[in-house]
């Protein structure tokens, strides 16, 4: 029987050691390609879309603007007419997907990964992570959070500063800590 590798571990949702050399060295690499970007001339958007598609697992067609940061930028895919603004942050320990038409406002933060309850495991720094979805023609406000494994449905908006910890239906409207459906779209 093989043993997995702190990468296999946390792509599979298992509890993993972020401190792991490999892992450390495929984050160092997001890190730098993320400084590239974010101090890219904005004059030059061919080139700062070329780290972009080099930094992500599969990106159809995104427009972000700079600043943005990421874990890994492998777990993370996009669809067509992709948006994000300014201060975009994705932890991608697990993959992050996003449909077409996906619109963030500035600040959203994205986290797939999470530390154990129990103060022990933590402590020995072991960290867990969970898939997020995000459908079609999503918009994400201002500030918004949206926490590991959360499937957001298509058409769904996300209020501003809302903290999503549980999933959202299609064509619903949630905003609140934690964020609940307050209306429902035709």
């Amino acid at each position: 029987m093989s043993v997995l590798t702190e990468k296999q571990k946390m792509l599979q949702g298992l509890e993993y050691f972020p401190s792991d050399k490999s892992l450390q060295q495929d984050r160092a690499k997001a890190k730098k390609l993320c400084q590239q970007f974010n101090q890219f001339d904005m004059d030059d958007r061919k080139g700062s879309r070329k780290i972009i598609k080099a930094l992500f697992g599969d990106c159809q067609g995104a427009w972000i603007e700079p600043n943005f940061y990421c874990d890994y930028g492998y777990n993370i895919s996009t669809g067509k007419n992709f948006y994000a603004n300014h201060g975009l942050v994705i932890l991608d320990a697990a993959a992050v997907t996003f449909g077409d038409d996906v619109m963030l406002a500035p600040g959203v933060l994205i986290s797939t990964a999470t530390h154990p309850l129990d103060a022990v495991k933590r402590n020995k720094g072991i960290e867990t992570a969970t898939a997020i979805t995000i459908g079609n023609s999503v918009w994400i406000g201002m500030g918004a959070k949206i926490l590991e494994g959360v499937n957001i449905g298509d058409n769904a908006v996300i209020a501003a500063g809302a903290v999503v910890n549980k999933d959202v239906p299609a064509n619903a409207v949630v905003a609140g800590v934690p964020a609940t459906v307050i209306k429902m779209l035709n």
